[in-house]
This record gives C-alpha cells, sequence and structure tokens, in this order.
C-alpha cells in the first residue's frame, strides 16, 4: 500500500473551504485518495463543535437570567483569549483518545464534557468557570447540553478504527488576531501561539495544508455560507462579522513561513522540542470550492478538476518534503 500522511493539519480563516476540501476528500474513493493526494483514509478532528457548546452554554446560562461566560455576547469574540489554547488542549485529548481507542460510558454525557472544558481551560491558564456554578444551575446547563454532548460523544466512539494502517488523522481549525495587527500575532492569538500547544505526539507526525483566502474572502464566503437555522453545521455554520474583524482579521501563516529556519516548513516550538512542519498551499483567493457544499450529484465536472489539480499540487510538495526529510 502507498504511504500516506499520519497527520494533515487543514488550516484557514473561517470559510475559507476547510470544511468542503474536507467533505471532497471524505467523498473519494480510498484508491483515488492514496494515489493523487497520499492521504489514507481520513479520520477527522475539529476544534469547531466545542466553539458550539460553549456558546450553547452561554445561551443557558442567559436563558437563567445569569452573565455568560465563554463570550462577551452571542456575537462577540471569547471572553477570555486564553480559550483559544482551551481548543487545542481538547484537540490534543482528542488524539490521543483516539490513539488509544478510549471509550468512556458517564453518566451524563454533559458533564463529561463540562469536566474536559474546564480541564483543557486550567492547562491554558484559565480558573474554572462552570465548575464554580451552584449546583442546581449547572444541573440546568448541563442537562440542555445532554443531547449534544451525548451526540459528540457518539460521534467520537463511532470513528475509532480497527487499525491506523492507512489511516490519516485531518485536524481542522482557524486561527488569526485582529485586522491590521502588526506580526509576530501576539499570544494567544494566531497559528505560532496555537501549533506550539499540540502535543509532540501530533507535531511530529504532522504536515499543514494551508487553505489560502484573503481575509476579505473570507468574510464574503462567511456571510454566503451561513445558515441560521443550523449553527452547529461544519458546512453551514456562520461566524460572527465582529468575530471576523477582531479575531480573522488577519492571520500569520505567511510570517511563519518566511520566518522559519527550514524553507517549505513552519517552524514550531513545542514541549521543549523544535519541529519543522512541511507546508503546501491550496490557493482558494478565488473561490474554487463553494459549490462543495451542495449535493455531490450536482457538483460540476470542471470544478472537481479544479480542485483535485490544486489540491494535488499542494499535497505533492508535502509529500516530496516529508520523504526527502525522513531519508
Amino acid at each position: 500500500m502507498e504511504k500516506v500522511f499520519d497527520v494533515v493539519l487543514l488550516l484557514a480563516l473561517p470559510a475559507s473551504g476547510k470544511s468542503e476540501v474536507r467533505r471532497y476528500l471524505s467523498e473519494m474513493p480510498p484508491d483515488l485518495l492514496r494515489k493523487d493526494f497520499h492521504i489514507g483514509d481520513t479520520l477527522q478532528l475539529d476544534d469547531f463543535p466545542y466553539v458550539h457548546i460553549m456558546r450553547r452554554a452561554d445561551d443557558e446560562l442567559a436563558k437563567l437570567g445569569l452573565a455568560r461566560i465563554f463570550f462577551k455576547s452571542p456575537d462577540k469574540p471569547f471572553a477570555d483569549p486564553k480559550d483559544w489554547g482551551t481548543l487545542i488542549h481538547l484537540i490534543n485529548e482528542d488524539y490521543d483518545d483516539l490513539m488509544a481507542r478510549c471509550v468512556s460510558k458517564p453518566a451524563s454525557a454533559a458533564a463529561l464534557l463540562v469536566e474536559r472544558i474546564e480541564t483543557a481551560a486550567r492547562k491554558a491558564g484559565i480558573a474554572p468557570r462552570l465548575a464554580v456554578l451552584d449546583e442546581e444551575t449547572l444541573a440546568k446547563v448541563t442537562a440542555a447540553l445532554e443531547k449534544e454532548a451525548y451526540a459528540m460523544l457518539n460521534e467520537k466512539h463511532a470513528a475509532y478504527p480497527e487499525s491506523f494502517e492507512g489511516k490519516t488523522i485531518v485536524i481542522e481549525a482557524a486561527r488569526g488576531g485582529a485586522q491590521g495587527s502588526a506580526m509576530p500575532l501576539p499570544a494567544p492569538f494566531g497559528y505560532k501561539y496555537s501549533l506550539g500547544r499540540l502535543s509532540p505526539e501530533i507535531l511530529k507526525k504532522a504536515v499543514i495544508l494551508y487553505v489560502w483566502v484573503t481575509p476579505e474572502e473570507s468574510r464574503r464566503k462567511n456571510t454566503a455560507r451561513t445558515n441560521p437555522d443550523d449553527p452547529g453545521s461544519i458546512l453551514h455554520h456562520g461566524v460572527p462579522m465582529e468575530v471576523m474583524i477582531n479575531d480573522y482579521g488577519t492571520d500569520d501563516m505567511d510570517w511563519l513561513e518566511k520566518n522559519t529556519e527550514v524553507p517549505g516548513t513552519v517552524t514550531v516550538s513545542a514541549g521543549g522540542q523544535k519541529f519543522h512542519l512541511p507546508i503546501g498551499r491550496f490557493d482558494n483567493r478565488v473561490d474554487k470550492t463553494s459549490f462543495l457544499r451542495d449535493d455531490k450529484a450536482k457538483w460540476p465536472v470542471e470544478s472537481v478538476n479544479s480542485v483535485r489539480n490544486g489540491i494535488k499540487a499542494a499535497t505533492d510538495k508535502l509529500y516530496s518534503m516529508q520523504a526527502a526529510e525522513k531519508k
């Protein structure tokens, strides 16, 4: 069997085409996925569901007449930007659970999720928030989140493979900073901060597939894709405009590429080690991917070929660099 990537970090601004690319790859026949893109059967990790749950928890607190704790308001950024680190620690835990095929059987999936969020936040330097609510309030919040938390946990368990042979773990994330920010972006914003908090176990295996769009195109596509009736959807969720301006008004990938120690890579310092992650760009500055949100039967052949060629050029570069590094 052809060698495939172990871990692909699928990174870009919101609405850039990451989720559409992920959907396209998931629809590919396995033999073509390996042959054309050096990607095996994909196992998916994503931090967006945790953002959605945090907003849901805030909504439930607001219904009880209490202050929100994760976000300043429904349409504003994190109240504490260190929660960008919280999300990374949750991804690290999901990765460890996946590799160990760890199955949890909690009495309450929502209570487990709250505990996980609190633990990850503590690692990011944030004091307890949900855990210090009074017992009655916490019980009401977890009860309201139980159905979604249970679905998340079941989906997580269902994704565990019998074997990791021929599999590629795709980790999707978006990071950035305020419009007009100077580089490097200050912690805890941007890829420099978040990549530096990924576990060494991920970083030593990872390559970066970066979907390249401008912040202006990211905002346009975000507006176009938003379905207010499906806020938890990977493909159709919308990011509030103030968040788009203040958290995703720019990103630091260009800066990281230009200031790397090894050309063609991004240098990441984590856990007392340095990693040089090969990076390939899929140029989506002129939209190639929005059609992938439609029913597959409606995908135009010429548009599919354009996506294929763009991704293939990026992954061929990554594969060549990784192979050269291992010699």
